[in-house]
């Protein structure tokens, strides 16, 4: 007899998750009553119409995904073991890439593990779990979590909206050692400071690590204007790495305050400028004194947190290459980002590219890029590969 409850495929169903993608739609399953009275987080088989069976998931009635895949095999064991086995292996991956503790762990789906994030600062590692599934297996995720890293301490940060779709409610607690106020990060050579309780996400994004190196190496004697700068990414390396004159601009005081906080702490503080302003104001205000900069960052929050709002992101995309294409300086550089996964990469390099010309400005695309390595994409699943990256040449 199968140890958990089995979920069938409707016929001719399932074509991503028999190709090897780890996801399952409601309307994909047949939903009888059996199948609808599980408990959200229920431990499942998943049966196609024929074949073999697709193996172990996670089932939420409630869900749009209703099954994330967790193991090929049907009945696998989901406990300590299970999770240890996958944090070694994504520990082992970060080491080839990372000298210092300071990465993302787990990346969801990318590490296969779907609904569960863990980013790691040194001796202290913040877990995010968006799934009801995920949820209900935290008791072995922090078992394993303390076996394989053994941080001090270990933050909850369950908060995300995204838990309201799977019937869950935010918390934010110390799962172990204490709740810091803030933290330290050390990320290509700079130090940065972090709120893991309060700042946005677990506090930093490691993602944009690699982007943020390259826009470095552009720095030295070149200013520098980073839009929705949060705790200061981009600026505060930008200044370190030799730009004579940096300013951030971003709407929370709290962010504002720890970037100028590692201004500080890297001895760049008198060549750094932080400004509490709504970026298209700034841009708009900006523009109107002629004011440019050699390099201008825009890295915005999501425009795009769902399908329904496509239309309204792009053109919100299109305002703002066109805002901070107008600030850029002749023969500087534009970076424009969108971390939303459901804007396709095409329609962004679109949006982009109209937004310069209608600046009345001429640019060379002259980098395309994603995450980092610590934000591996699962090859089945594109709406992992959701950070892009793009840096203009502008005439």
């Amino acid at each position: 007899m199968p140890a958990h409850p089995i979920i069938r495929l409707k016929p001719r169903e399932g074509r991503r998750a028999l190709a090897g993608a780890p996801w399952i739609f409601s309307n994909e399953i047949v939903m009888d009553a059996r199948t609808k009275a599980l408990a959200p987080g229920t431990l499942v088989n998943v049966l196609p119409e024929r074949g073999e069976p697709l193996g172990t998931g996670y089932f939420n009635p409630k869900s749009l995904i209703a099954v994330r895949l967790l193991d090929s095999v049907p009945d696998a064991e989901i406990g300590d073991a299970f999770f240890a086995s996958h944090f070694a292996r994504a520990l082992a991956r970060r080491a080839a890439f990372f000298s210092e503790h300071f990465y993302r762990l787990v990346h969801a789906e990318g590490d296969g593990l779907p609904g569960l994030t863990i980013d790691r600062f040194d001796d202290l590692c913040v877990v995010q779990i968006t799934t009801a599934g995920m949820e209900a297996l935290s008791r072995p995720i922090l078992a394993a979590l303390n076996e394989v890293v053994a941080p001090k301490h270990v933050i909850l940060r369950n908060d995300t909206p995204s838990r309201a779709l799977e019937g869950l409610e935010p918390y934010v607690r110390a799962a172990r050692g204490e709740m810091p106020a803030r933290l330290a990060v050390a990320e290509n050579g700079a130090r940065y400071f972090a709120d893991p309780s309060g700042g946005q996400k677990t506090g930093w994004y490691y993602d944009q690590r690699d982007n943020r190196a390259f826009i470095a190496k552009l720095a030295p004697g070149r200013t520098v204007l980073d839009c929705y700068c949060y705790t200061g990414g981009f600026a505060i390396l930008g200044a370190k790495f030799g730009a004579p004159e940096v300013v951030g601009v971003d709407s929370s005081v709290p962010a504002l305050a720890l970037a100028q906080e590692a201004a500080a702490s890297n001895g760049i503080a008198p060549r750094c400028k932080f400004v509490k302003a709504e970026v298209f104001e700034e841009l708009e205000r900006l523009a109107a004194a002629g004011e440019t900069f050699d390099i201008v960052i825009a890295d915005p929050p999501p425009f795009v947190k769902s399908r329904k709002d496509l239309e309204a992101g792009a053109r919100a995309y299109r305002k703002l290459a066109r805002l901070a294409a107008s600030v850029t300086a002749a023969n500087g550089y534009l970076l424009l980002a969108s971390c939303s996964h459901n804007m396709p990469r095409e329609r962004f390099e679109q949006e982009c590219a109209i937004g310069l010309a209608r600046a009345g400005r001429r640019g060379a695309m002259i980098r395309e890029a994603g995450a980092g390595p610590d934000h591996p994409i699962h090859p089945m699943l594109p709406e992992t590969a959701y950070l892009k990256t793009l840096l203009y040449a502008v005439d």
